[in-house]
Protein backbone atom coordinates (compact mmCIF):
# COMPACT_ATOMS: atom_id res chain seq x y z
CA UNK A 1 0.00 0.00 0.00
CA UNK A 2 1.10 3.77 -0.80
CA UNK A 3 0.85 6.98 0.84
CA UNK A 4 -2.18 7.77 -1.51
CA UNK A 5 -4.15 4.43 -0.67
CA UNK A 6 -3.63 4.80 2.90
CA UNK A 7 -4.81 8.47 3.03
CA UNK A 8 -7.50 7.71 1.20
CA UNK A 9 -9.05 4.30 3.28
CA UNK A 10 -7.85 6.66 6.83
CA UNK A 11 -10.64 9.68 5.17
CA UNK A 12 -13.06 7.08 4.05
CA UNK A 13 -13.20 5.87 7.86
CA UNK A 14 -13.81 9.41 9.36
CA UNK A 15 -16.58 10.25 11.32
CA UNK A 16 -17.40 14.11 12.34
CA UNK A 17 -18.09 13.03 15.88
CA UNK A 18 -14.47 11.38 16.74
CA UNK A 19 -13.39 14.61 14.61
CA UNK A 20 -14.88 17.39 17.23
CA UNK A 21 -13.43 15.01 19.86
CA UNK A 22 -9.92 15.16 18.95
CA UNK A 23 -10.47 19.01 18.03
CA UNK A 24 -11.84 19.60 21.64
CA UNK A 25 -8.72 17.61 22.90
CA UNK A 26 -6.08 19.73 20.54
CA UNK A 27 -6.06 18.48 16.91
CA UNK A 28 -6.50 20.89 14.23
CA UNK A 29 -7.00 20.38 10.61
CA UNK A 30 -6.12 18.46 8.32
CA UNK A 31 -7.78 15.33 10.47
CA UNK A 32 -10.23 13.01 9.45
CA UNK A 33 -11.63 11.43 12.85
CA UNK A 34 -10.53 8.05 12.26
CA UNK A 35 -11.12 5.79 15.76
CA UNK A 36 -8.30 4.05 16.70
CA UNK A 37 -9.56 0.75 16.94
CA UNK A 38 -11.10 1.41 12.69
CA UNK A 39 -7.35 1.84 11.76
CA UNK A 40 -6.48 -2.21 13.23
CA UNK A 41 -7.72 -3.73 9.80
CA UNK A 42 -5.55 -1.71 7.63
CA UNK A 43 -2.48 -1.53 10.11
CA UNK A 44 -2.76 -5.61 9.69
CA UNK A 45 -2.28 -5.67 6.03
CA UNK A 46 0.87 -3.16 6.22
CA UNK A 47 2.31 -4.44 9.55
CA UNK A 48 5.79 -2.25 9.89
CA UNK A 49 6.82 0.12 7.15
CA UNK A 50 9.16 2.55 8.30
CA UNK A 51 9.10 4.27 4.67
CA UNK A 52 5.18 4.62 4.84
CA UNK A 53 5.50 5.70 8.41
CA UNK A 54 7.33 8.44 7.22
CA UNK A 55 5.39 9.79 4.36
CA UNK A 56 2.17 9.23 6.49
CA UNK A 57 3.69 11.38 9.55
CA UNK A 58 4.91 14.11 7.42
CA UNK A 59 1.39 14.90 5.89
CA UNK A 60 0.69 16.54 9.29
CA UNK A 61 -2.53 15.10 8.88
CA UNK A 62 -3.58 14.16 12.81
CA UNK A 63 -4.82 10.72 11.74
CA UNK A 64 -2.16 9.88 9.14
CA UNK A 65 0.50 10.81 12.25
CA UNK A 66 -0.98 8.67 14.74
CA UNK A 67 -1.04 5.91 11.74
CA UNK A 68 2.39 6.44 11.06
CA UNK A 69 3.02 5.57 15.11
CA UNK A 70 0.99 1.98 14.43
CA UNK A 71 3.08 0.87 11.55
CA UNK A 72 6.25 2.45 12.37
CA UNK A 73 9.39 0.34 13.06
CA UNK A 74 10.93 1.40 16.46
CA UNK A 75 14.05 -0.28 15.99
CA UNK A 76 14.53 1.30 12.87
CA UNK A 77 14.48 4.94 14.28
CA UNK A 78 17.38 6.93 15.23
CA UNK A 79 17.52 9.54 18.02
CA UNK A 80 17.32 12.00 14.82
CA UNK A 81 13.98 10.60 13.89
CA UNK A 82 12.67 10.56 16.96
CA UNK A 83 13.54 14.28 17.68
CA UNK A 84 11.85 15.20 13.87
CA UNK A 85 8.87 13.64 15.33
CA UNK A 86 8.76 15.11 18.18
CA UNK A 87 9.34 18.44 16.88
CA UNK A 88 6.76 17.78 15.07
CA UNK A 89 3.72 17.13 17.53
CA UNK A 90 1.87 19.80 18.25
CA UNK A 91 -0.21 18.63 21.51
CA UNK A 92 0.07 15.92 23.73
CA UNK A 93 -2.08 12.91 21.98
CA UNK A 94 0.91 12.83 19.34
CA UNK A 95 3.48 13.86 22.10
CA UNK A 96 2.43 11.32 24.85
CA UNK A 97 0.29 8.92 22.53
CA UNK A 98 2.36 8.55 19.15
CA UNK A 99 6.22 9.31 19.75
CA UNK A 100 6.55 8.70 23.54
CA UNK A 101 4.92 5.41 22.44
CA UNK A 102 7.26 4.23 19.35
CA UNK A 103 10.17 5.37 21.36
CA UNK A 104 9.69 3.18 24.69
CA UNK A 105 9.88 0.30 22.30
CA UNK A 106 13.40 1.27 21.12
CA UNK A 107 16.84 0.37 23.65
CA UNK A 108 17.49 4.25 23.15
CA UNK A 109 14.28 4.62 25.12
CA UNK A 110 15.78 6.13 28.25
CA UNK A 111 18.60 8.29 27.23
CA UNK A 112 16.46 9.72 24.53
CA UNK A 113 13.52 10.82 27.35
CA UNK A 114 15.98 12.07 29.43
CA UNK A 115 17.05 14.44 27.49
CA UNK A 116 13.51 15.60 26.34
CA UNK A 117 12.65 15.54 30.23
CA UNK A 118 15.68 18.20 30.55
CA UNK A 119 14.22 20.56 27.50
CA UNK A 120 12.24 22.47 29.33
CA UNK A 121 9.75 22.12 26.29
CA UNK A 122 6.38 21.67 27.55
CA UNK A 123 5.35 18.40 24.89
CA UNK A 124 9.15 17.32 24.93
CA UNK A 125 8.66 16.80 28.54
CA UNK A 126 5.76 14.80 28.61
CA UNK A 127 6.40 12.80 25.98
CA UNK A 128 9.87 12.17 28.25
CA UNK A 129 7.73 11.32 31.09
CA UNK A 130 5.02 9.32 29.25
CA UNK A 131 8.08 7.29 27.80
CA UNK A 132 8.89 6.13 31.34
CA UNK A 133 5.28 5.39 32.18
CA UNK A 134 5.08 3.20 29.03
CA UNK A 135 8.47 1.90 29.81
CA UNK A 136 8.06 0.96 33.83
CA UNK A 137 4.46 -0.12 32.59
CA UNK A 138 5.82 -3.09 30.00
CA UNK A 139 8.98 -4.06 30.74
CA UNK A 140 10.49 -5.79 33.81
CA UNK A 141 11.83 -4.22 37.11
CA UNK A 142 15.43 -5.06 36.94
CA UNK A 143 15.54 -2.92 33.53
CA UNK A 144 15.61 0.10 35.17
CA UNK A 145 17.96 1.86 38.13
CA UNK A 146 16.40 2.06 40.99
CA UNK A 147 18.04 5.16 42.07
CA UNK A 148 17.23 7.22 39.00
CA UNK A 149 13.36 6.52 39.31
CA UNK A 150 13.76 7.97 43.22
CA UNK A 151 15.60 10.31 41.45
CA UNK A 152 13.31 11.33 38.93
CA UNK A 153 9.98 11.09 42.12
CA UNK A 154 12.26 13.67 44.09
CA UNK A 155 12.60 15.76 40.56
CA UNK A 156 8.46 15.38 40.70
CA UNK A 157 7.72 16.10 44.24
CA UNK A 158 10.21 19.42 43.64
CA UNK A 159 9.07 20.87 40.35
CA UNK A 160 5.62 19.83 39.68
CA UNK A 161 3.66 22.83 40.56
CA UNK A 162 6.36 24.81 38.68
CA UNK A 163 6.31 22.60 35.14
CA UNK A 164 3.97 23.81 31.93
CA UNK A 165 0.28 21.88 31.73
CA UNK A 166 0.45 19.02 30.24
CA UNK A 167 3.90 18.47 31.86
CA UNK A 168 1.86 18.04 35.34
CA UNK A 169 0.16 15.31 33.72
CA UNK A 170 2.93 13.11 32.64
CA UNK A 171 4.63 13.64 35.64
CA UNK A 172 1.93 12.71 37.84
CA UNK A 173 0.89 10.19 35.86
CA UNK A 174 4.80 9.13 36.69
CA UNK A 175 4.05 8.88 39.52
CA UNK A 176 1.06 6.50 39.79
CA UNK A 177 2.87 4.23 37.73
CA UNK A 178 6.02 3.55 39.57
CA UNK A 179 3.31 2.61 42.32
CA UNK A 180 1.94 0.22 40.42
CA UNK A 181 4.03 -1.30 37.82
CA UNK A 182 7.62 -0.64 40.07
CA UNK A 183 7.36 -2.76 42.79
CA UNK A 184 10.66 -1.59 44.19
CA UNK A 185 9.57 1.57 45.10
CA UNK A 186 5.64 1.24 45.27
CA UNK A 187 6.33 2.54 48.80
CA UNK A 188 8.21 5.53 48.03
CA UNK A 189 5.53 6.56 45.43
CA UNK A 190 2.64 5.94 47.91
CA UNK A 191 4.46 8.65 49.98
CA UNK A 192 5.53 11.03 47.54
CA UNK A 193 2.11 11.35 46.05
CA UNK A 194 0.77 11.92 49.55
CA UNK A 195 3.53 15.04 49.70
CA UNK A 196 2.58 16.24 46.42
CA UNK A 197 -1.06 15.84 46.74
CA UNK A 198 -3.77 17.60 44.35
CA UNK A 199 -2.42 19.32 41.50
CA UNK A 200 -4.30 22.15 39.88
CA UNK A 201 -3.80 22.11 36.07
CA UNK A 202 -4.93 25.31 34.03
CA UNK A 203 -7.41 25.11 31.26
CA UNK A 204 -7.78 27.73 28.49
CA UNK A 205 -11.34 27.93 28.64
CA UNK A 206 -12.46 25.51 31.45
CA UNK A 207 -12.22 25.83 35.02
CA UNK A 208 -8.89 24.22 37.04
CA UNK A 209 -8.62 20.54 37.03
CA UNK A 210 -6.97 18.66 39.84
CA UNK A 211 -4.96 15.82 39.57
CA UNK A 212 -5.08 13.39 42.31
CA UNK A 213 -2.19 10.83 42.21
CA UNK A 214 -2.84 9.76 45.46
CA UNK A 215 -6.35 8.81 45.33
CA UNK A 216 -5.81 7.03 41.88
CA UNK A 217 -2.43 4.99 43.65
CA UNK A 218 -5.46 3.93 46.31
CA UNK A 219 -8.01 2.66 43.65
CA UNK A 220 -5.41 0.65 41.75
CA UNK A 221 -4.44 -1.23 45.48
CA UNK A 222 -8.02 -1.57 46.41
CA UNK A 223 -8.45 -3.19 43.02
CA UNK A 224 -5.87 -5.53 43.28
CA UNK A 225 -3.79 -3.90 40.21
CA UNK A 226 -0.09 -3.76 41.50
CA UNK A 227 3.08 -5.39 39.79
CA UNK A 228 0.55 -4.81 36.30
CA UNK A 229 2.62 -5.14 33.46
CA UNK A 230 1.15 -4.67 29.95
CA UNK A 231 2.31 -7.12 27.12
CA UNK A 232 2.28 -4.72 24.06
CA UNK A 233 3.30 -1.10 24.32
CA UNK A 234 1.24 -0.30 21.24
CA UNK A 235 -1.93 -1.38 20.22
Amino acid sequence: MNLEIVMQELEALGKERTKKIYESNGAHEPLFGVTTGSMKPIAKKIKKNQALAEQLYATGNYDAMYFAGVIADPKAMTEADFDRWIDEAYFFMLSDYVVAVTLAETDIAQEVADKWIASGEELKMSAGWSCYCWLLGSRKDNEFSESKIVNMLEIVANTIRDCPERTKYAMNNFIYTVGVSYSPLHDKAVETAKTVGPVEVKKDKAKSKFLHASENLQKAIDKGQLGFKRKYVRC
